[in-house]
């Protein structure tokens, strides 16, 4: 039987499994996060946003309601912030935030609008809050015990 068919899948196979890169070979540089467990390193120019809460009970809610709540922050790097967007996990939950750039000390607000419409029982939903410092990304949460 002739194999010639394989010679291929050989030579695919052999080029794969070889030049993996040791560990000692990464350049750390290329990892490190100037906000890390550690701390936020404000050596580099850099915004950081700080909330005073993540998350927001808004308890026992009814059908159909449409309920605020305002996250409030600080930018607290040593940099202009802007938030770039926000992202909904539904439909049913809207974010407005500062448009404007956020200078470090500056304080602000992005506020979630929750509507029940038909939903029933236990609601989690959470906001993305994109941006330009480190963590880019930063969760916020709202629950709510909708009932009839």
């Amino acid at each position: 039987m002739k194999f010639y068919y394989l010679i291929p899948l050989f030579l695919c196979l052999a080029a794969c499994s070889g030049g993996a890169a040791s560990s000692d070979e990464v350049d750390p540089s290329i990892i490190q996060n100037p906000n890390t467990a550690e701390g936020y390193d404000n050596t580099v120019a850099m915004p950081h946003i700080e909330f005073d809460t993540y998350q927001h009970d808004f308890g026992r809610l009814t059908n159909n309601e449409s309920i605020a709540y305002s996250f409030h922050f600080r930018n607290t790097g040593n940099a202009d912030l802007v938030i770039s967007r926000c992202e909904a996990t539904c439909g049913c939950t809207v974010a407005d935030y500062p448009r404007r750039k956020v200078k470090p000390g500056e304080e602000g607000y992005v506020t979630i609008t929750f509507s029940s419409g038909s939903k029933t029982g236990q609601q989690v939903q959470e906001v993305t809050v994109l941006s330009n410092a480190q963590p880019a990304r930063t969760k916020l949460r709202i629950l709510a015990q909708v009932g009839r």
